[in-house]
C-alpha cells in the first residue's frame, strides 16, 4: 500500500508551541510510516494561502499530500483554499479553530475535512482563575494578548474575563505569539508616560513564549527599584510545554500556565485511520485543558509563601 503523505503547516517556528506541533507530527509520521513535510507561514495569512495554493493547484498528481493539516496564521480558516484542497481530493485539517465552512465541504467531497481544536474560552477561564488565585486580595495585571485577529486570542480574552475575580483589573496589550513580539510591545509600553503610573501585581500573557519576552523587556528596566518590583510580580503564560512553559514553572520564572497538547500529531493519526477504515473522523475534536500546577497546589503555595 502506498504511504501516506501529509503537509504540514505551521505559523512560525519562533514559538515553542508550534515548535512542539512539528515534533509531533514528526513522531507520529515515523511511527505512521508516513511522508512529511512541514512548511512555515511566517506569521503571515497571505503568506500561508499562496503556498497552500501553490502545493493544491500543482501540475504533478504525484507532489500532492494525501491532506493537509495547518494552523492558520491569520483570522481564518482560509476557506478558498480548503474548497480547493477538497476538491482536488486532498484531506483538510484545522488545527486550534473552528470553522463553519466544515459542515458544507464535508457533505460536497469524500476527501476528510474536520477540525481539532482546544477550547480557546476554557483556557481563557483558567488564566482568569489563575489570577484570581494569585491576587486574592485583587489586584491589576498587565494582560498579553495574541494579534487582534486571532479567534483564538479573542476567545481566550473572553475566558479570562468571565472567571477573573471582580477586584483584578486588566490592562491589555497586543502581541504575535512569539517571544520576540511580545519583547518588542512591552518595551515600548513601558517608554509611554502613562505606564509608569499604572501599578500592576502580575503579568498574565496567552503564550509562555510571550510571558518570557515580556520578562527579558522588563530586565531591561535601568531604574533597579522599579527593575526588582516588576521582576517580583508572578508572570503565567499558556501553552505548558513539558520543555518550556512547564519546565519555567518548576524553575520559577513562571508561576503558572495552561497545559494545551499539540494536536498536529493527532490529526495524522484520525487522518491515516481514515485512508484505512474509509470512516470519516468527527467533525470537530476537543482536545482537554488544564492548569499547570493545578489550582489547589497555586493556591496551597501562595499561603505558604505569605506565612
Amino acid at each position: 500500500m502506498k504511504k501516506p503523505t501529509f503537509l504540514v503547516s505551521l505559523t512560525t517556528n519562533d514559538n515553542d508551541y508550534q515548535i512542539e506541533q512539528a515534533a509531533s507530527a514528526e513522531e507520529s509520521a515515523r511511527r505512521l510510516g508516513a511522508e512529511l513535510r512541514i512548511i512555515y507561514a511566517e506569521n503571515d495569512a497571505i503568506t500561508q494561502s499562496q503556498q497552500l495554493l501553490k502545493i493544491i493547484q500543482s501540475t504533478s498528481q504525484g507532489s500532492r499530500p494525501d491532506a493537509i493539516i495547518f494552523e492558520p496564521a491569520g483570522s481564518t480558516g482560509l476557506p478558498q483554499v480548503a474548497k480547493a484542497a477538497a476538491s482536488a481530493g486532498i484531506g483538510w485539517v484545522i488545527l486550534n479553530r473552528e470553522a463553519e465552512y466544515i459542515s458544507e465541504l464535508r457533505s460536497a467531497h469524500k476527501a476528510p475535512v474536520f477540525s481539532i481544536t482546544s477550547d480557546h474560552r476554557e483556557i481563557g477561564r483558567i488564566q482568569g482563575r489563575q489570577a484570581g488565585a494569585l491576587l486574592p486580595n485583587g489586584g491589576s495585571i498587565l494582560y498579553i494578548q495574541g494579534p487582534s485577529g486571532s479567534d483564538a486570542a479573542q476567545q481566550r480574552t473572553e475566558g479570562m474575563q468571565e472567571t477573573k475575580p471582580k477586584n483584578v483589573q486588566a490592562r491589555m496589550l497586543r502581541a504575535q505569539w512569539t517571544e520576540a513580539s511580545s519583547h518588542q510591545a512591552v518595551s515600548a509600553w513601558l517608554r509611554l508616560s502613562t505606564s509608569r503610573e499604572l501599578e500592576m501585581d502580575a503579568i498574565v500573557a496567552q503564550d509562555d513564549s510571550m510571558a518570557i519576552g515580556a520578562r527579558k523587556a522588563l530586565q531591561e528596566i535601568t531604574d533597579l527599584h522599579q527593575r526588582d518590583r516588576w521582576l517580583s510580580l508572578p508572570f503565567t503564560g499558556c501553552d505548558g510545554m513539558p520543555k518550556t512553559g512547564q519546565a519555567w514553572v518548576r524553575s520559577g520564572t513562571l508561576a503558572a500556565t495552561v497545559i494545551v497538547p499539540a494536536n498536529a500529531g493527532l490529526a495524522l493519526e484520525m487522518l491515516t485511520r481514515a485512508m484505512h477504515t474509509g470512516a470519516l473522523p468527527p467533525e470537530r475534536t476537543f482536545t482537554d485543558v488544564r492548569s499547570y500546577p493545578p489550582l489547589g497546589d497555586l493556591t496551597a503555595q501562595l499561603k505558604k509563601r505569605s506565612t
